[in-house]
C-alpha cells in the first residue's frame, strides 16, 4: 500500500489513480492529521509526502515519522514545488529516501516508488529479522515488540536471533549452548532453560511462539 499525502485534491487523485493503475494499492490523505490517524490502524509500504501542507508541513511530518518506533522504517518520498538544492538536502537529511520536484510526471513517480521499494526491501531482508510485530534490527542491535523497544541480555539476543533465522527448526540444548555460548557441552542444562524462560517473558505474546519440544529442545514457530 502506497499513501499519498497531498492537499491538492486534483494532484492527489491523479497520484492515487496512477499507482492503482500500475499494480500498486494506493490511498490519499490531505494533511498530516489524517495520515497519523490512519497510521494507528495500518502501516503503508511507502509514503509520498508533499512539503507544502496546511497545518503541520511535510518536513515536520517527516520528522515525526522518523522519531516514532512504529513508523521510522517506512520509506518516504518527498514531493514539493520547491526545487532548490537546500530544500532537497533538508528533506534527505531529515530521513527522506528520495525527492520529487513538481511538476513531475506520473511515470517518473512510479519509477521512483519502485526503485525506493526495491532498495528498502533488499536492505530490510539483509539487516532485519521479524515475526509479525517482533522486529530485530541487526545493524542497530535492537529488538522491538509492538513498537516498543525491549532490553535483552547478550545471550537472550543471540538465542532470539538464532530462532528468527531458523523458524520451525528444533535446536537441542547442546546445539543452543554451542551456538550461543560457544561451548560444545552444557555444564548445567538449566542454564539454557532459564534463558529461554526469561526471553519468553520479555517478548510478551511472542513468547508463545517458542515451543518446548519434549526430550529434544526448543524451536520458534513462524506462525501460531
Amino acid at each position: 500500500m502506497i499513501w499519498c499525502v497531498e492537499d491538492d485534491a486534483g494532484i492527489r487523485d491523479i497520484e492515487v489513480y496512477t499507482l492503482n493503475s500500475t499494480g500498486f494499492e494506493a490511498r490519499g490523505f490531505s494533511n498530516g492529521e489524517e495520515l497519523f490517524a490512519a497510521l494507528e490502524n495500518e502501516k503503508p509500504e511507502l509514503i509520498i509526502l508533499d512539503i507544502m501542507l496546511p497545518g503541520e508541513d511535510g518536513t515536520e511530518i517527516l520528522s515525526t515519522l522518523k522519531k516514532r518506533a512504529d513508523t521510522c522504517n517506512i520509506p518516504v518520498i518527498m514531493a514539493t514545488a520547491k526545487g532548490s538544492e537546500f530544500d532537497k538536502i533538508q528533506g534527505l537529511d531529515g530521513g527522506a529516501d528520495d525527492y520529487l520536484v513538481k511538476p513531475f510526471g506520473m511515470m517518473e513517480m512510479v519509477s521512483r516508488v519502485k526503485a525506493v521499494l526495491r532498495r528498502c526491501r533488499q536492505t530490510a531482508s539483509q539487516n532485519v529479522l521479524s515475526l509479525g510485530d517482533l522486529v530485530m534490527n541487526l545493524d542497530e542491535h535492537t529488538v522491538m515488540v509492538d513498537g516498543e523497544r525491549i532490553q535483552l541480555t547478550y545471550k537472550e539476543y543471540e538465542i532470539l536471533r538464532l530462532f528468527l533465522n531458523n523458524p520451525g527448526i528444533v535446536f537441542t540444548r547442546d546445539q543452543l549452548f554451542a551456538n550461543v555460548w560457544g561451548m560444545d557441552h552444557i555444564a548445567e542444562s538449566r542454564t539454557v532453560d532459564m534463558h529461554i524462560r526469561t526471553l519468553r517473558k520479555k517478548i510478551g505474546r511472542y513468547g508463545e511462539f517458542i515451543e518446548t519440544v519434549r526430550n529434544v529442545g526448543y524451536r520458534m514457530e513462524a506462525t501460531k
